[in-house]
């Protein structure tokens, strides 16, 4: 299965972004083999508004299942939950991390969004 991680940097060892649409950020990951695709989010980190739905917009497009982030506001999870994906929010550590809590079934997909827009 693939799964997208807000990421700071652009390795499993890096810290989750607790920011969805402005995350710096994102590892494409399938959960079985690690192997891991770098998405530079930079357009959408320094972007006015409109961040989270490009953002979700671009996971969408990836071929993620899922998405594990520290925080997801409304519109972002309004785009993700329409294209299929299951939000996972409160991550926090490396990303490899996130990968293990996500594999051993501890993490509980959200049904709204945990924070207000432009967080």
């Amino acid at each position: 299965m693939k799964i997208a991680i807000c990421s700071k940097g652009n390795t499993l060892d890096a810290e989750v972004d607790p920011r969805f649409g402005r995350c710096k950020y994102f590892l494409i990951v399938d959960t079985e083999s690690r192997q891991v695709e770098v998405v530079d989010n930079s357009e959408n980190l320094n972007r006015a508004g409109g961040a989270g739905i490009q953002s979700a917009e671009l996971i969408s497009s990836s071929g993620a299942e899922a998405l594990l982030t520290g925080h997801c506001g409304p519109n972002a999870f309004t785009t993700l939950n329409a294209a299929g994906l299951r939000v996972f929010t409160g991550i926090e550590g490396s990303a490899s991390e996130a990968i293990d809590q996500f594999n051993r079934g501890d993490l509980k997909a959200m049904s709204a969004p945990d924070v207000e827009g432009h967080w």
